[in-house]
């Protein structure tokens, strides 16, 4: 694929690719710092803002399963244009409801925005796949590392909206502006040519071939690993700031600021994480992993105070950041199916953010939240049972090195 291309051209598919990583990031990070606020501004309860958040799983989880089939449809680059705006609108629809004290507003708001992130996730994995192959390097771990520092950006604005009181409403439609202007500066630069170049009789792209992808034994594996790490990760998403406040008392600065923390290490790990992958390989590194996300998150329930519970943050991000790249790129290994079978690993990663918001809401209510979040150490323990399916098989070895 890289003889068909200029240097210059993929160098702008991967810068395109980075910043709409990035975007997404600044969005997600933006909502997460923020949760505490929308709970105060809607007048809710723990068990109300799972349900708030299993909205936003509701929508990301059928925009998932409709993701290969949107591909297919419209292809990536116009995927990714319109799930972009939808995304930034209905971040400012949160907002607004926020504002207003309207929850059914803001849970229409969140099945919109889980949607268009989840075809918009898949999107942009298809084309970060797509600038691996070109470039002839492993790159995923950093486009979810510019995801990582995009949830820092968004966090820390979060973190500073929350200081100076600035009304969710205001924030959130500020935010919303600049993920739409920068995505759609840039995502005219995208171009997935994995379905178009590996074309083999539309096998590819019909769909039966896409749904057959859900029986694939390595497929499902896949993505319970990624089930697994998603579970960790999108656990320190939801409930991290609210952990925080309620768990161990902070105000919600130092819960904001929490996350922040857990955010630079993913940030650090996954940019790390391309020399411990390429030094270690796949499987021994995601079985660290698995290892480390379990002793961070103990740490974070047990700790005697908040600043013990910091550092058990900074392991649990670090245990949990290489998970859904290294998936990603798992499933992207043939890439004449990448798009189907991202799409096929994803969403069961992402059964992790249907059922963990609303299943640790309830618990927290009963067992409290740092009780609640002991649901993760048994997902992310099985996830590294099967890390042994994300090795490479033998001929994506076999031409990963002849590309070097």
């Amino acid at each position: 694929m890289s003889s068909t291309l200029s240097q210059p051209r993929v160098s702008a598919w991967r810068t395109a690719v980075f910043v709409i990583f990035a975007l997404n990031g600044i969005a997600t990070g933006t909502w997460v710092s923020r949760t505490p606020a929308v709970r105060e501004g809607l007048g809710i309860g723990n068990s109300e803002l799972g349900v708030l958040i299993a909205s936003l799983s509701v929508g990301a989880v059928v925009g998932l399963i409709a993701s290969s089939h949107v591909l297919a449809w419209l292809a990536p680059r116009r995927t990714l244009f319109v799930m972009m705006t939808a995304l930034s609108l209905a971040l400012a629809l949160v907002g607004i409801a926020t504002g207003v004290g309207s929850f059914a507003l803001a849970a229409a708001g969140m099945v919109l925005f889980g949607f268009s992130t989840g075809i918009a996730d898949v999107a942009q994995n298809v084309e970060g796949a797509g600038v691996e192959v070109a470039s002839g390097r492993t790159i995923m771990p950093l486009f979810h590392a510019l995801w990582s520092i995009g949830t820092v950006i968004g966090a820390g604005g979060g973190t500073l909206a929350s200081a100076i009181e600035l009304p969710l409403a205001v924030h959130a439609s500020i935010v919303a502006a600049v993920v739409l202007v920068g995505s759609l500066a840039v995502v005219r630069n995208t171009r997935s040519v994995i379905e178009e170049e590996h074309a083999d009789g539309g096998k590819s792209g019909g769909l039966a071939a896409r749904l057959s992808i859900w029986l694939e034994p390595r497929t499902l594996l896949i993505g319970v690993v990624v089930l697994g790490f998603a579970f960790a990760e999108g656990s320190a998403n939801d409930w991290l700031a609210i952990a925080m406040v309620d768990g161990h008392g902070v105000e919600e600065e130092f819960a904001a600021g929490t996350f922040t923390v857990f955010a630079v290490a993913m940030t650090v790990g996954r940019v790390a994480g391309i020399w411990v992958l390429d030094r270690f390989g796949r499987v021994r590194v995601l079985a660290a992993s698995a290892v480390l996300a379990i002793i961070g998150l103990a740490v974070v329930i047990v700790a005697p105070n908040p600043a013990i519970a910091i550092v058990g943050s900074v392991l649990w991000g670090l245990g949990a950041c290489l998970g859904f790249p290294v998936g990603m790129s798992a499933a992207s290994d043939d890439p004449a199916r990448a798009a189907a079978r991202v799409s096929a690993v994803a969403t069961i990663g992402y059964f992790a953010f249907l059922v963990g918001p609303p299943v640790i809401g309830v618990l927290s209510d009963g067992v409290g939240i740092l009780n609640a979040l002991l649901l993760v150490l048994g997902l992310i323990a099985l996830a590294g049972l099967c890390v042994r399916a994300v090795r490479p098989p033998a001929a994506a070895v076999t031409e990963q090195h002849a590309g070097h």
